[in-house]
């Protein structure tokens, strides 16, 4: 089943991993026709700006389905079209190559929580503030003295306070998937859970929804 005109598409540029984090840009499908699609020019989903595409790049890219199933296909740019807005030709994929996989949602929301991080290389250890928690990861701010890579592996503890005052300590190993350079000098580090309890994940998705209900509140 292809995407149809007004699906948005969630992209990756000359990439092959199908983790979600890395499927920075996404972009509405705005035309069809026998061969290609047609969308609008893609925009990053962390810093608002627009993609230029290059005539025969490679994009990843997957859509989502009712039902909640991720598609996944790999394409390239085909050409361009002048409208009202540019646009970006990509070539549709064979039907039989698009591979589909169950979505699991995770309520993710702002919280500046206390993190413990541990280097699993050298055992050095820090701490620092989270920037947001999930069910499925976390993002934390640091300084330029704590030297972190894309791809490694942290083991981190979390202190997450209730609304009834109760305190618990989630601990995980995760692995860091992007680093962004803060206008502040400081890094936002985006993590996703490689090893976590499910007992332990559930502590986290408990605090979302709390904070969830609070944010409701406050609205």
């Amino acid at each position: 089943m292809f995407p149809k005109i007004n699906d948005m598409l969630y992209i990756q540029v000359a990439g092959n991993d199908h983790d979600d984090e890395f499927f920075e840009f996404k972009s509405r499908i705005a035309e069809v026709d026998a061969l290609n699609f047609l969308i609008e020019i893609p925009m990053s989903q962390t810093r608002g700006h627009l993609k230029k595409l290059f005539l025969g790049e490679e994009l990843s890219i997957f859509f989502i389905s009712e039902g909640g199933i991720k598609n996944y296909f790999n394409t390239h740019v085909t050409g361009f079209k002048e409208d009202v807005l540019r646009m970006v030709r990509i070539q549709k994929p064979d039907p039989d190559s698009i591979s589909k996989i169950q979505r699991r949602n995770y309520l993710r929301v702002k919280a500046s929580l206390e993190i413990a991080v541990k280097h699993d290389t050298d055992e050095s250890r820090f701490v620092a503030v989270t920037h947001d928690v999930g069910g499925g990861g976390v993002s934390f701010h640091t300084q330029e003295e704590h030297p972190l890579e894309e791809g490694e592996l942290l083991s981190c503890w979390i202190l997450v306070p209730y609304k009834n005052g109760e305190l618990e300590h989630v601990s995980f190993q995760s692995k860091v998937v992007r680093i962004q350079k803060m206008e502040n000098g400081r890094k936002l580090i985006m993590m996703k859970y490689e090893q976590i309890a499910d007992q332990e994940r559930q502590k986290l998705i408990k605090y979302c929804f709390e904070k969830q209900l609070e944010f409701r509140e406050m609205a």
